[in-house]
């Protein structure tokens, strides 16, 4: 458990990707493999809840996507360059294994060669992470401010998938599953500012955390390279259990601290993985599914990114404003789980 005093959310920034992908699309692509297994058509959004997903142009790699919501963040915040303390990159998806992603990003934004960087990876929990890090150092008076971008790359995932399963001859209606979680992610690029506040803040803090580890279940969904592409292998239904399972017990922890019940959050911004799962999770936690914001129809899921970019789009619709408190809650595999707590 966790509390905060001195935790600004300054400024939030983020980029959408320009090509847009719909499911019906990826259907259509799929067709001589739902002809052979005679699945549905409607079946990807049916059983998803998206209706599209974003996609960069070829060759754009993580650090860029970053970078476009790093300037985002800078621009909208008067922000200068050499004022960033910190840098935390924080996605899935990484420009290569050495060295940090964070590196890029730093060059590209110009920053200090004072600003401490380092990436943080954590599946889809890494820019929450990214937050509770950048928080704690913040507090304990060792920066006064930093920046935490993420910029997942979701093309290379989603073609090596459709070409996958294009070319498995033996693919049976069973064996598919594991290959259709893929089929629901897509990319965008995400930025945070956070600073310290001595009081009379007028911009959102972070105040209040918990979290959870079940990683006797991190067997349910892997990725990474194999062979020309990317692929990953899901469990959907179990990790759809296990992870609502570990959400439950997070929550026990956080609405213990006096003020964070669910009648006192007035909004909830979630990773966002399907449709069936935003229910499933509402339904097990006992909270009303009409405070959460949603954007998974048109942005799918967008792993590190979906969290904070479903919050940073409900304060520019209006949907959280100030006197309110907002809670995020990120869900990664391994799995592991941590909720965040807002007042504006």
């Amino acid at each position: 458990m966790i509390r905060y005093s001195h935790v600004c959310l300054h400024t939030f920034g983020y980029a959408l990707p320009p090509r847009v992908l719909t499911s019906e699309d990826i259907e259509r692509r799929l067709a001589p493999v739902y002809e052979r297994l005679k699945l549905p058509p409607g079946r990807l959004r049916l059983m998803s809840g998206i209706a599209e997903r974003r996609f960069w142009e070829p060759g754009t790699r993580p650090s860029r996507a970053a970078t476009l919501a790093g300037k985002a963040v800078l621009e909208k915040g008067d922000i200068s360059a050499g004022q960033v303390d910190c840098l935390i990159f924080t996605s899935v998806s990484r420009d290569m294994m050495e060295p940090a992603t964070a590196s890029f990003v730093h060059n590209n934004l110009g920053l200090s060669s004072d600003c401490l960087i380092f990436d943080i990876s954590n599946a889809c929990l890494g820019f929450l992470d990214g937050m509770v890090m950048l928080a704690n150092m913040i507090e304990l008076g060792q920066v006064r401010n930093g920046l935490i971008v993420s910029g997942e790359t979701a093309e290379e995932l989603i073609e090596s998938t459709m070409v996958s399963l294009l070319n498995d001859k033996d693919l049976s209606r069973k064996s598919i599953k594991p290959a259709f979680a893929s089929l629901t992610i897509g990319s965008g690029s995400m930025a945070l500012f956070m600073c310290r506040t001595e009081g009379g803040e007028t911009r959102p803090r972070l105040v209040h955390g918990a979290w959870c580890a079940n990683t006797v279940h991190s067997g349910l969904c892997h990725g990474g390279r194999q062979g020309a592409g990317t692929l990953m292998a899901t469990n959907s239904e179990e990790l759809l259990y296990r992870g609502v399972e570990t959400a439950a017990m997070t929550w026990r922890k956080f609405s213990a601290t006096p003020g964070w019940s669910a009648g006192d959050i007035d909004r909830f911004f979630c990773h966002q993985v399907g449709s069936a799962h935003a229910r499933l999770l509402f339904d097990t936690l006992q909270l009303r599914q009409e405070k959460n914001f949603e954007t998974l129809e048109f942005l799918g899921n967008v792993g590190s990114v979906s969290a904070p970019i479903t919050m940073a789009m409900a304060m520019e619709n209006g949907a959280f404003q100030p006197g309110q408190k907002g809670a995020l809650l990120g869900i990664g595999s391994g799995i592991n789980c941590l909720m965040l707590g807002v007042e504006w």
